[in-house]
């Protein structure tokens, strides 16, 4: 059944359409102008239209498990999106969306069993061993910081994007490492200084405790 997809769908023509402030119909006549393009993990309580709760025509997205970026390949997904966004609508930041409890994390740790993610994840083998060289084997702590070493070692397979490399050097882009903290409800973004990701909303932590992520 799909009612609540349609029921939520009606929710948002309420407010997007036919509401005082409604927003659709001056996108569609007079096109979009994202600020951000942001890259996410495909997790289904990450998504970023959700979390960031912003009107349409914020951000352009896309999503791959979790949030990693592999390094360039001409014709790719990411990388025609990335031209069209920095080169057709001078989007001014990327970020770099990942998250904590992420089973990306987890099936690239544990050595999945599954040819198809084993492929894909397994790009993200040297930001697994560099957590591994600053908290050892234990396994919360190191999936934490892999979640972190992930989003960093994407920010940097990002500049090997012919589109993202141009506007960096042209100073027309920034690249911004954030984490999702799910457990606590808080955005983190990496600290060049701190060497640390840093919260960026003045949340405190919360004793929710995480559990069998996806994956």
């Amino acid at each position: 059944m799909t009612d609540n997809l349609i029921s939520g769908f009606k929710e948002f023509r309420k407010t997007a359409y036919e509401s005082d402030g409604a927003v659709m119909p001056a996108l569609v006549k007079d096109g979009q102008d994202p600020d951000y393009f942001i890259i996410s993990c495909i997790d289904s309580r990450a998504n970023p239209g959700t979390i960031f709760n912003v009107p349409p025509g914020t951000f352009f997205a896309h999503k791959a498990m979790g949030a990693i970026v592999r390094p360039h390949k001409k014709g790719t997904a990411l990388s025609a999106a990335l031209q069209f966004a920095l080169h057709h609508m001078n989007v001014s930041k990327i970020i770099i969306l990942g998250h904590t409890s992420c089973g990306a994390v987890k099936a690239l740790a544990s050595n999945i069993d599954d040819e198809e993610i084993a492929e894909f994840v397994n790009v993200a083998q040297k930001a697994l061993d560099t957590a591994k060289n600053k908290t050892g084997e234990n396994a919360d702590t190191l999936l934490r910081q892999a979640e972190k070493e992930i989003v960093l070692q994407s920010a940097e397979n990002l500049k090997t994007y012919p589109a993202v490399a141009k506007a960096l050097e042209d100073g027309d882009v920034i690249i911004k490492p954030w984490l999702f903290d799910m457990s606590s409800g808080n955005i983190l973004e990496y600290d060049k200084a701190a060497d640390d990701f840093i919260s960026l909303t003045g949340f405190e932590g919360s004793d929710i405790k995480e559990g069998v992520c996806c994956a």
